[in-house]
């Protein structure tokens, strides 16, 4: 396995504009912040509705085979028991003994050090680590051994990446940690539990102890029999839902893609076990991928990684995650699994219910296989911010050009979906005008109304928080036509619209 390549400087450039247009902030920020833990500001939680609200009206609302549902975070927890969680839920850990850090030995990566011909020593390192820190390390680990003058094997160190579970005890001994300065300090792996506990009830024994939920499937499972006995459902249907799900990273890293609160957008598709799952599989991965593309991802930048047979879960049939490109690297974005009927089954069993499902069809009785597609709201968010993040140069007011950074959100999702600019604030007929126009289309969508500065720069200002499209009321507003400039925040383009044609548009590129 490789450790993927990354981009900082996009990384600091997203993370920078974040903090500095209200998208994202650290929890907790005014005491030094919380690791793992982020909050979203004004435009980060329109951004994130957006993009569930987008899923969910995909997803459940304009389809027929698909029915939604709320469950709650903390459950009983003989459903953790019945699912595994309690007993194999875990994380492999890895500590460092001369730093006193801790990885996760799953994103921990070892590569060879070869000086002269001859493997002296491994350095390790986290997953998304460039080449080029890989070789300093590798430098280091030289010089400790006092062969400076010795020729290092530099595309060894570029290529030959394994990942820390695969060490050896021998190997371990000969590995420079990534923060060490001495070889032999990293610990083999062992497994941390990431569920985080919580009591119920008045008692504080052991008898009221519960879990956060670390993924909303089983709540749809342990569901699912309400909603064939309450619901109008036939084979095949799905239950999706939307929520948010606590984990106890080892090393919550890489912004908000991997944190300890997140929040999923799954459903679990119920089949029958003759049905040709392999067919529908293939639909779920396609059905995603173009779901990916209609929010702003770009097709080009959605690969497939079909998880080898030797790696499956035991009672996983097929799993393919959709990648993306991050500024830390390619990494999954959407899990889509075929896993049997095993969660049904289990929970059957330690519940006594039964999970059987009648199908008029082939008028038999039996407990349903699964699909699931999940899909993490705070990944997806960071890839939709990677795709829109863009520097060009475009002409100002007087022609000359200049930088602009400009977030390319799809329409679709994008926080603010129009600005309403008066030409000049100091004219009480132009303002008039735009904002009866912005009070009106704010009825339907959340718009902006900006008065202040010259429109060059409230358009850059709109630009640089995603804005699709500025709308400006000006004097041939008023004395011709009543037609307003629209203007496109990708091209630059402007052309003049009535007010009819306005909403028109505005609908089909937000609503359509």
């Amino acid at each position: 396995m490789t450790a993927p390549a990354s981009n900082d400087a996009l990384m600091e450039d997203i993370v920078g504009l974040c903090k500095r247009r209200g998208f994202i902030f650290a929890s907790s920020e005014i005491y030094g912040g919380y690791n793992g833990f982020y909050d979203y500001g004004p435009l980060g939680v329109e951004l994130r509705n957006n993009i569930k609200q987008a899923w969910w009206r995909d997803m459940v609302q304009r389809r027929d085979d698909i029915e939604g549902l709320d469950s709650t975070i903390i459950m009983h927890p003989d459903i953790w028991k019945a699912s595994g969680h309690i007993d194999s839920f875990s994380d492999p850990l890895v500590d460092c003994k001369e730093s006193k850090r801790r990885y996760r030995a799953d994103q921990l990566f070892f590569a060879p050090v070869i000086l002269d011909d001859e493997k002296v020593g491994y350095v390790a390192f986290v997953e998304g680590t460039d080449s080029a820190s890989i070789i300093k390390r590798a430098k280091k680990l030289r010089d400790n051994l006092d062969k400076k003058q010795s020729k290092l094997d530099e595309a060894v160190l570029s290529s030959d990446h394994t990942e820390f579970t695969e060490a050896t005890d021998a190997q371990r001994e000969l590995t420079l940690a990534p923060d060490a300065n001495a070889v032999g300090s990293l610990t083999a792996p062992r497994a941390f539990k990431l569920m985080f506990e919580t009591k119920v009830g008045p008692l504080a024994d052991d008898s009221a102890v519960a879990y956060l939920r670390p993924e909303t499937a089983q709540g749809i499972f342990a569901n699912y029999k309400n909603i064939v006995d309450t619901g109008r459902v036939k084979i095949p249907f799905g239950i999706a839902q939307i929520g948010k799900a606590f984990r106890n990273e080892i090393t919550p890293r890489n912004f908000i893609f991997r944190s300890r609160e997140f929040e999923q957008m799954e459903i679990e598709y119920f089949i029958a076990p003759d049905a040709d799952w392999k067919a529908l599989h293939r639909e779920w991965i396609d059905t995603c991928t173009d779901w990916l593309v209609s929010i702003g991802l770009s097709r080009e930048g959605i690969t497939e990684d079909i998880h080898p047979e030797d790696k499956l879960s035991f009672y996983s049939q097929a799993t393919t995650d959709l990648m993306y490109q991050f500024p830390h690297g390619e990494q999954e974005l959407w899990g889509i699994a075929c896993r049997s009927d095993y969660d049904l089954q289990q929970h059957q069993k330690h519940s006594g219910k039964s999970m059987e499902i009648f199908d008029e069809s082939s008028k038999t009785k039996y407990v349903p296989h699964v699909i699931e597609p999940s899909l993490g709201v705070d990944r997806t968010l960071l890839a939709v911010l990677t795709a829109a993040y863009t520097e060009d140069e475009v002409p100002n007011d007087k022609g000359k050009v200049e930088k602009r950074t400009v977030m390319k959100f799809s329409p679709k999702i994008a926080p603010v979906k129009a600005a309403i600019f008066p030409l000049l604030k100091n004219k009480p007929e132009l303002v008039e005008v735009a904002q009866k126009l912005y009070k009106k289309l704010q009825r339907r969508w959340n718009v902006f109304y900006d008065a202040s500065g010259a429109i060059g720069r409230r358009y850059r200002r709109q630009d640089e928080i995603g804005t699709p499209y500025g709308i400006t009321i000006d004097f041939d507003t008023i004395e011709k036509d009543g037609t307003v400039t629209l203007r496109d925040r990708d091209t630059c383009e402007q052309r003049r619209v009535t007010e009819a044609e306005l909403i028109d548009f505005l609908e089909e590129q937000i609503d359509g």
